[in-house]
């Protein structure tokens, strides 16, 4: 036993030593992708799903040991077409995740409007939803209003009424006036702008882990955050509470001015982020533009910087 543990120490000090700053580097994001991982099937179907596929593979190992040729055989082909059923089986968790990476880079492209327009635009668009939910509250009216960031939500825009109007506490009230037609259903704001209304949002993928005594709308909102970054605003209409969904999370018994804070931290922060970031990646082309064409390259050599960044 103590051989074996010398032994076992011994070929451990051997990795450690022929290991460099690339095999250093590799660990740890090999370990950041496997904790990634179990970070997004936590708390889901792809948990379960995982501990079944934990348990194949023990049968398999121990039927391999015992001797159950027949069972080994059939195990082992089973596993050769694994990934295959790991990718159907997990096209929900591996859409979300892909959704998320590709999020973190769409936030270097740039607005086709000016810096100062946008943030008016998202200023006047929180305020206005800010007192509809106030009044909207008093009330007892549900509303869902739907906050669009990097995420393109075309898909939901095509299943309600096209409005493309600007948002003001008058045009809440009207649409979510409970006999009007376009009151059932969520209102999408883009860029500032109330794109559309009456709108089906996605059911939750989480539905069995949520609140009973949640409605429709609740579910709804959870859902939308789930497969998208957009922040989602809910009126009860059973018993006025506002609520914020953000990420796959809901706050619930939000006052307005938790609600302004909110969205101002989350919808205006982070546009000003972004055409910050924006402003950087315009002065870093220029400068780089100006020092190739200093050293005689070509244009060519600028689109290639241009992708680059």
């Amino acid at each position: 036993m103590l051989y074996f543990l010398y032994d076992f120490g011994n070929s451990i000090w051997n990795v450690i030593k022929s290991m460099t700053i690339i095999d250093i580097i590799d660990i740890i994001l090999i370990t950041y992708l496997i904790y990634k991982g179990i970070k997004l099937i936590r708390e889901t179907r792809a948990g379960q799903l995982m501990k079944g596929i934990i348990l194949f593979i023990i049968i398999y190992i121990v039927s391999k040991e015992i001797g159950f040729k027949v069972m080994t055989f059939l195990l082992k082909n089973t596993l050769d077409i694994g990934l295959l059923a790991v990718l159907i089986m997990f096209q929900p968790e591996l859409r979300r995740m892909l959704e998320k990476v590709g999020r973190a880079n769409v936030s270097f492209i740039g607005f086709s409007e000016k810096s100062d327009e946008i943030i008016k635009k998202w200023s006047v668009a929180v305020d206005a939803i800010c007192e509809s939910c106030e009044e909207l509250s008093l009330t007892t009216t549900g509303a869902l209003f739907v906050i669009e960031r990097q995420t393109k939500l075309g898909e939901q825009i095509d299943t309600g009424t096209k409005i493309n109007a600007e948002p003001s506490k008058e045009l809440f009230g009207n649409i979510f006036y409970p006999k009007t037609p376009l009151h059932d259903g969520a209102v999408i704001i883009r860029d500032g702008i109330v794109l559309a209304a009456a709108c089906y949002l996605p059911k939750p993928q989480k539905e069995e882990l949520i609140n009973k005594q949640l409605g429709s709308r609740h579910r709804a909102a959870i859902g939308m955050s789930e497969n998208s970054d957009a922040i989602v605003v809910v009126v009860s209409e059973e018993t006025g509470i506002i609520s914020v969904a953000d990420n796959g999370e809901l706050k619930r018994g939000l006052t307005v001015d938790e609600l302004k804070e909110i969205l101002y931290s989350k919808v205006l922060s982070k546009q000003k982020e972004i055409i910050n970031r924006k402003k950087n990646r315009k002065n870093r082309l220029k400068s780089l533009k100006k020092a190739v064409k200093r050293r005689g390259k070509t244009n060519e050599n600028i689109q290639d910087i241009e992708e680059e960044l």
